[in-house]
């Protein structure tokens, strides 16, 4: 996977080619007024879109025309881009539809990234096993877990039954966003998706474990939020490292676990 740090950044002080073809910049008429549609031979379930944002990145937005799991094109296409970069590339970040291609507009264009694309689009999606698992230990007791029970009370479970039932779940990290760190994971078991709270509650402190609909998160920082705050954490997934800013990689899977305090014991994971 590509770093999602933004590291990469070009040397302001260097001096970068400059491409024999017309500049973005002048093309912006035609290259930012329309997206193109890449056709896939014998299309495994879906079409990319190619969106230009701004002179220097595209985006590339997976379209489902069958049955098809949207993530995992989006995981093997990014996957693609890190081992076969687009011509200038800076970076790729990929999202839950789409992967956004950045790159040195000074060296390169739309035209030659879109074509680039053209040549890496996976033609046979597999949902490939998660490489690597992070265990994240989670205390759900009341005052790390304020939502707890409002939660038990919405979805008709017990306070046992909400935290075994969000604790048995599969995560996997579908992308960062939002505020730094801010690591989306999908998985949230069925029984426990609520939509997100009508008001936002002030003053959430970092390391709160909430979920809202299908997704669940760590928070980073503190902040508003309206999703549920049903437990609390020490894994920092922001890493103070700036070659590894993040714990996690997108496509990694997450599994909580309790603490020993409240299982008597060692922490306890489901497998």
């Amino acid at each position: 996977m590509t770093n999602k740090s933004g590291g990469g950044s070009i040397d302001p002080n260097a001096t970068a080619p400059r491409s024999t073809a017309p500049r973005a910049t002048e093309r912006r008429s035609t290259d930012l007024s329309s997206p193109s549609d890449i056709s896939v031979p014998a299309s495994p379930g879906f079409d990319i879109r190619v969106l230009p944002a701004g002179t220097s990145a595209v985006i590339a937005e997976i379209i489902p025309t069958g049955v098809v799991d949207v993530q995992a094109v989006v995981h093997q296409l990014d996957a693609a881009l890190a081992s076969r970069p687009a011509p200038a590339q800076i970076e790729c970040v990929p999202a839950t539809q789409t992967v956004l291609v950045a790159f040195d507009p000074l060296a390169t264009d739309h035209d030659a990234v879109e074509a680039h694309l053209r040549t890496v689009v996976p033609r046979a999606i597999t949902t490939s096993p998660v490489a690597h698992y992070h265990d994240v230990t989670a205390s759900y007791g009341a005052e790390d877990a304020p939502d707890l029970r409002t939660v038990a009370e919405q979805t008709g479970l017990s306070i046992a039954e909400v935290i075994k039932t969000h604790s048995a779940g599969d995560y996997r990290v579908a992308m960062y966003g939002f505020a730094p760190g801010y690591a989306y994971l999908t998985g949230v078991p069925e029984p426990l998706r609520l939509p997100r709270k009508p008001t936002a509650v002030p003053g959430v402190p970092a390391g709160s474990i909430i979920i809202a609909g299908p997704q669940c998160l760590i928070t980073t920082i503190t902040m508003p939020t309206g999703w549920w705050v049903i437990g609390r954490t020490d894994c920092q997934v922001l890493t103070g490292d700036p070659d590894r800013p993040f714990l996690f990689d997108v496509g990694d899977g997450v599994r909580f676990c309790q603490t020993s305090a409240q299982t008597g014991g060692t922490p306890e994971k489901n497998e």
